[in-house]
């Protein structure tokens, strides 16, 4: 009797043993050491990949877009539809959106995709209007835009909806608008564009892109300068 509650105290003694051992190495040493490594060989990634505008304040992460437009006229009511702000470079479009009181500038309420075959009234109908909208947002007194040249981004949400990054062809077509919207010289823009267009992940995988809270976050620096 004596030994088999001695081998038991035994038992639960070693257990208590690994239960702190195992406690301290996976729930303290490991954690502070991959925060630690991360921290100092991927400052930026492990924190959000925030991105910050000239005076050091982070308007967004460079993972997730926003978007940019006008404020409501009757902020109360949900069926009135939102109006993109011309002077800024506009994202693709994001159904199922929402406002929130953190950033008033991009509401996650639902990822997703709108799982709609091509030929869907609906979705035909929505891709329409959108490239309609864009053809008029995007004609100025010197530069008209033609139904071809308005790429499918434009007009499209991302399988996430959440895409922070456009195609440089939507970038270029909007060029001339952002131009004239905040009384800039085309040639400015166009650099400011080429400056924020990055080319495929290592020369090969995905396609060449703009990301548009960067891109939106040096042309707010320009037009203050």
């Amino acid at each position: 009797m004596n030994n088999s509650v001695g081998n038991t105290a035994r038992l639960l003694w070693a257990g208590l043993r690994a239960l702190l051992v195992l406690t301290i190495v996976c729930g303290v040493l490991y954690p502070l050491a991959v925060t630690g490594i991360a921290q100092a060989l991927f400052n930026d990634k492990a924190n959000g990949s925030e991105i910050k505008d000239k005076s050091g304040q982070v308007v967004g992460s460079s993972l997730i877009g926003q978007t940019y437009n006008l404020p409501k006229q009757n902020p109360d009511d949900p069926e009135e539809a939102a109006k993109p702000d011309l002077k800024w470079f506009q994202p693709r479009p994001s159904n199922g959106l929402g406002s929130n009181s953190v950033n008033t500038q991009y509401a996650l309420i639902l990822s997703g995709a709108t799982n709609k075959a091509a030929d869907n009234p609906d979705l035909v109908k929505l891709v329409e209007d959108a490239k309609a909208a864009v053809i008029a947002d995007n004609t100025t007194a010197s530069y008209a835009v033609k139904p071809q040249d308005v790429p499918a981004d434009a007009v499209t949400s991302s399988g996430s909806g959440l895409d922070p990054n456009i195609s440089p062809a939507y970038a270029e077509l909007q060029i001339h608008r952002v131009a004239e919207q905040n009384k800039l010289d085309v040639k400015q823009v166009e650099k400011l564009v080429a400056d924020h267009t990055t080319g495929r992940t290592l020369g090969f995988m995905g396609e060449p892109r703009v990301n548009v809270l960067e891109l939106n976050t040096a042309l707010k620096a320009l037009t203050k300068s």
